[in-house]
């Protein structure tokens, strides 16, 4: 997601203009579509080299080798980040992880990893070495060791800090001493993932208010911590994914002669969307509002995750309702495939366009 994001902005081409060579790591399944997608720029600069990521790989060593504890850790991290910033998306992976395991479980895992969170919530020592523990899970031999030998990189940028399977890739990078970074690329991330999973050094965030959420919540250094703005929203501001307003409509089965309310969904577990969507479809449906309306829902890409099962219930009782109720639309996003799913984030002329109208 990183990837398409950051290959539509100006941050790749600045860099190719500068003179840098850029090595993009990419999930294997989808390198060969990003390639075509953004062949133009490929073949303008040859400087840019499109390389696999390994993910089969990287899952495979995290749930081989020591995989209990290669969980836990990972699942410490998301949960233990400090009480001085606000607690809430950690808290409701914690009761997610509950509701989703049995007995056994939660009293063999659950119960006592209790213990290590209030630790990790209230002492930095403890989260640091949180980070230390991790650094000795790195594939023998290196999944990247080739590539490392073949670019010598100056720097290894990633779009987490280590929250996901990057993790291995930014820990040979910081065995071999070579600078690493993130680039924060969502605007839930840094309250939402915590603490590190490798030693990195520097990171790029959107906001004042992410970057005192990596500072209070997970102890990185405010110096090495900087505010960039947003890179991925610029086509928005110039409007260059902007549909015309009567193909937009024309693509979604729309009434031109009705006002359009739109709606976005969340993520299921910070608050459930379906009563809402539900009142509103009842009201377009009904002609009760001040005009005649009508309503386009986009499902959030957790829907199209068949587990927790309450994301494909909440996905299935809105499509019941797109049958039900007239004037109400559903509009998914786009899945590109491989291990991004409907993470895809690549159909910026939708959103940018649902947005507008």
């Amino acid at each position: 997601m990183a990837i398409i994001y950051f290959l539509q902005s100006d941050v790749v081409p600045t860099l190719l203009n500068a003179g840098v060579e850029i090595v993009v790591l990419t999930d294997d399944e989808t390198k060969s579509q990003i390639e075509k997608r953004f062949s133009q720029l490929v073949t303008r600069n040859s400087q840019l080299v499109f390389e696999g990521l390994r993910l089969k790989d990287a899952n495979k060593f995290a749930t081989t080798y020591q995989p209990r504890l290669q969980w836990l850790l990972a699942y410490l991290r998301r949960v233990g980040g400090s009480r001085r910033i606000n607690t809430e998306a950690m808290d409701s992976h914690i009761w997610e992880v509950w509701a989703e395991n049995g007995g056994k479980f939660r009293l063999g895992i659950w119960i006592p990893s209790a213990l290590m969170i209030l630790l990790l919530r209230n002492f930095s020592s403890a989260r640091k070495l949180l980070v230390r523990m991790q650094n000795r899970f790195i594939p023998s031999p290196g999944l990247y060791t080739d590539l490392f030998d073949k670019y010598h990189p100056d720097m290894v940028i990633a779009s987490t800090p280590g929250w996901r399977m990057d993790r291995y890739l930014l820990r040979e990078s910081a065995r071999r001493g070579i600078p690493n970074m993130t680039v924060i690329v969502g605007w839930d991330n840094s309250y939402s993932y915590n603490v590190s999973g490798a030693d990195v050094q520097w990171a790029t965030c959107w906001s004042q208010l992410q970057k005192d959420e990596l500072v209070y919540g997970s102890d990185w250094d405010p110096d090495h911590v900087n505010i960039g703005g947003i890179p991925s929203y610029d086509g928005y501001f110039r409007k260059q994914w902007l549909m015309p307003r009567d193909k937009y409509f024309k693509l979604h089965g729309l009434d031109p002669n009705r006002k359009l309310i739109s709606y976005a969904s969340s993520f299921v577990h910070f608050a459930p969307n379906y009563p809402n969507i539900e009142a509103l479809a009842k009201l377009v449906s009904s002609d009760s509002l001040a005009e005649p309306s009508q309503l386009l829902i986009r499902l959030h890409p957790s829907h199209f995750q068949d587990k927790p099962k309450i994301f494909a219930e909440e996905r299935a009782r809105v499509f019941e309702l797109e049958k039900k109720y007239p004037h109400v639309h559903v509009v998914q996003p786009v899945a590109l495939g491989g291990s991004l799913g409907y993470y895809g984030g690549e159909d910026m002329d939708e959103k940018s366009s649902m947005m507008a109208y």
